[in-house]
């Protein structure tokens, strides 16, 4: 599936570092220096730099000015990051042009900062006042002066390790949000904390689950950035796979009351419904299939942006649970409000409209990837829209004003439809449904696009898209039921799937490919693309400089000509790159910075590089020349071999690896490990030892469960079969 690629060199080929960023003596206060106060604010002018402003305790009071006014001004001239998409429109396009294509070849590492992380990084930093503000995977916030990447504080919210397999895509955070002087980040947990922007301290902190109606062995998580609204902290939620109903909250900024709660899909009928739009939902819904009791899904797991002229937000809602629309719905329906854009109103989360893109969704095509908000002429006439590019491979043009929906083109090949009506409703091919066989569906689960950013740049009218597939055949699981839902053979039920799917029953044979795709939305066609070794690649950032910013699967950050694609600058990451790109000026010098760190769903058992370098942020400006810090080789060891089993239990040990290892560990000896290594290429010891790690083992305190009291000393003997078997079979294919 995978064509692996080494990076090449190590960082040690890079230069002196630049004078911003030594003192590696520094230990305290402002900027990691020793210094008072006083004297620090007197040596950063001395060396031409501006401190972070202080407040009257020596601790920084960034962000204090950030509301909605600031927000609005700096989209003027995007000198700052205050916002997860840098704007309200959430266009990732920055207008800073100091770097750009005549120059950008000229750039080179300034500083980087060690984020300690082995588990995916998919952040997009902020930057306000001279700081930024990033995360890592456990939900962990580092404040960092953006001049020199010193550290200024860290807060980790002590998410339990043992809450690690209650998330499908790894312990993964996607930022945080500013306002007021506050910084606020949802943990992996399910907790809503503000901090004090200045020192970190925690301020309030709310659970966004408790009052959910879910029980103690719920398996919500927050993996999205915060977004404040209006003074409103408004945060969703994941968890469709494993049963869960979706629903997006608003908190108030300064206290953490709940100010409003809107769920995405109708709860027990039996009950009186919480609005009338849930009223209307449940009409879309069989009651047959017990809906309410799997949960029915439609979590709100990462877009939501906000148009201060209409006073609207808007979001995208995920995938169903079950996947299985058969299973979930006998009887058909669409299912309001999955896979769809919703509109409502900030202040009282009012439902305003909705357009669903993919009804009745049967595929895991959830809609929350970004939402894009642009003024374009359409048709000889100025309209307001959304743009958005979601997992079904359609790019989707509609009206932001009354979810009109106005145009859908793919832009990636797809096989479960042929287009849209003038409607909006997808001419569905009737073999993507089928109960009797297995489907090569395209594009797969993994998505068309994921939730790797897509960028808008306004100048030239071009989206800048993270293309992908990950070839997968779907089929109904004849062996489900809703009272019986936890069967051994059913992908990850040991861990709390709940697909009523079967996942490659039978070899796909569409080809896994990622790219980089710039498209036109008005013309909804392709300009331009950039083809990879490896889907999952990295979000994207596109600035007035004629510029496109993306780290790739393979190691690579690389910036490209944005008009015609062409490749300027390239510059080696040591890992592979998820997160997206972004940009911001400081006393009249532009920055770049990314956040690297493999991993995320596929990013765990897959990889398209030998490296395995800690999770990092490295930021870049003209004639920089720092080195980069080494980069760490990937551990692998020879394919397994020599572990002794009874080939009588390898049928059995299959079955139980596909419920309890196979999205963690990939398939022994095929794939060759993400963030989480492949059982077929670590020491024989390990396997023969196998036990020692599935009960109470070592590996708990990065995540990994214990399957006490769920699997037994026999189940991990057959386990153990089912590897070395594989393993065996592998190098017999190879000819080793």
């Amino acid at each position: 599936m995978l064509i692996n690629k080494s990076c090449g060199r190590s960082g040690s080929d890079f230069s002196e570092h630049n004078r911003l960023s030594r003192a590696d003596n520094n230990k305290n206060g402002p900027g990691g220096s020793g210094l008072s106060s006083a004297a620090w604010m007197a040596a950063a002018i001395l060396i031409g730099v501006t401190a972070p402003s202080l407040a009257k305790d020596g601790k920084t009071a960034a962000a204090s000015a950030v509301d909605e006014s600031y927000i609005l001004k700096n989209a003027k001239n995007t000198k700052e990051w205050p916002s997860h998409g840098l704007d309200y429109a959430e266009t990732r396009f920055s207008r800073l042009n100091q770097i750009n294509d005549k120059n950008v070849n000229k750039i080179g590492p300034l500083w980087s900062y060690n984020l300690n992380s082995q588990a995916g990084v998919e952040v997009t930093p902020l930057v306000v006042d001279g700081v930024m503000y990033v995360t890592a995977s456990w939900s962990i916030v580092h404040a960092l002066d953006a001049r020199t990447g010193k550290k200024l504080w860290t807060y980790d919210p002590e998410v339990p390790r043992s809450h690690g397999f209650k998330g499908c895509c790894d312990v993964v955070n996607r930022g945080v949000a500013l306002h007021k002087g506050k910084v606020f980040v949802g943990t992996y947990d399910g907790r809503l904390v503000a901090l004090d922007a200045g020192s970190g301290k925690k301020l309030w902190e709310v659970d966004t689950i408790s009052d959910s109606g879910a029980g103690a062995d719920h398996s919500y998580t927050i993996t999205g950035a915060p977004r404040v609204i209006k003074g409103k902290v408004i945060i969703g939620n994941g968890g469709a796979e494993y049963g869960v109903r979706g629903y997006i909250t608003a908190y108030d900024a300064e206290t953490g009351k709940k100010a409003w709660r809107w769920y995405t899909v109708p709860g027990d009928p039996d009950k009186p419904y919480e609005n009338e739009a849930m009223k209307e939902a449940a009409k879309t819904w069989d009651p047959s299939g017990r809906y309410w009791e799997l949960g029915g899904g439609g979590t709100v797991w990462n877009s939501i942006v906000f148009d201060p002229e209409l006073d609207l937000m808007y979001f995208g809602t995920g995938n169903g649970s079950p996947w299985s629309h058969h299973k979930r719905s006998p009887k058909g329906g669409d299912n309001l409000y999955l896979a769809s854009i919703v509109a409502l109103k900030p202040d009282t989360g009012e439902y305003v409209w909705h357009y669903q893109e993919t009804p009745g969704d049967n595929w895991d095509y959830t809609s929350t990837q970004d939402l894009i908000l642009a003024d374009l002429k359409i048709g000889g006439k100025k309209r307001k829209v959304i743009l958005h590019a979601p997992k079904n491979g359609f790019f989707f043009v509609v009206d932001r004003t009354n979810g009109e929906f106005i145009s859908a083109k793919n832009f990636v090949d797809v096989n479960w439809a042929t287009g849209y009506d003038d409607k909006g409703r997808p001419i569905e091919n009737p073999e993507t449904r089928s109960i009797d066989k297995a489907y090569d569906i395209v594009p797969g689960p993994f998505g068309g696009h994921n939730w790797h950013s897509m960028s808008f740049n306004t100048d030239l009218g071009l989206a800048y898209i993270p293309a992908q597939n990950v070839p997968l055949t779907l089929a109904e699981d004849d062996t489900w039921t809703p009272d019986s839902h936890d069967e051994v053979g059913q992908v990850m039920a040991g861990t709390g799937w709940n697909t009523a799917r079967l996942l490659n029953s039978v070899p796909p044979t569409s080809k896994a490919f990622g790219r980089l795709v710039a498209w036109d939305p008005v013309q909804q066609k392709e300009v331009w693309r950039q083809d990879y070794d490896s889907p999952w690649n990295g979000g994207t950032l596109t600035t007035a400089g004629n510029l496109v910013f993306q780290g790739t699967a393979d190691g690579r950050f690389v910036a490209y000509d944005a008009a015609n694609g062409k490749k300027l600058w390239e510059s080696e990451t040591g890992t592979g790159v998820v997160a997206a790109p972004m940009t911001y000026e400081i006393d009249g010098k532009q920055y770049v910075s990314i956040a690297v760190g493999w991993g995320g769903v596929y990013g765990k058992f897959q990889r398209a590089t030998d490296y395995a370098t800690p999770g990092a942020i490295y930021t870049y400006a003209l004639d920089a020349s720092q080195k980069l810090p080494e980069f760490t080789q990937y551990p692998m060891s020879d394919l397994l071999s020599g572990v002794k089993y009874d080939p009588a239990d390898v049928e059995e040990g299959t079955a139980l690896y596909v419920s309890n290892c196979l999205f963690c560990h990939g398939v022994p000896g095929v794939d060759r490990g993400g963030n989480i290594r492949n059982l077929g290429y670590v020491g024989k010891g390990t396997i023969e030892n196998l036990d020692k790690f599935v009960f109470k083992g070592p590996m708990a305190s990065q995540g990994m469960p214990d399957f006490t009291g769920k699997l037994t000393g026999d189940n991990v003997n057959k386990i153990k079969a089912f590897i070395q078997a594989t393993a065996e079979a592998v190098a017999k294919g190879s000819g080793d």
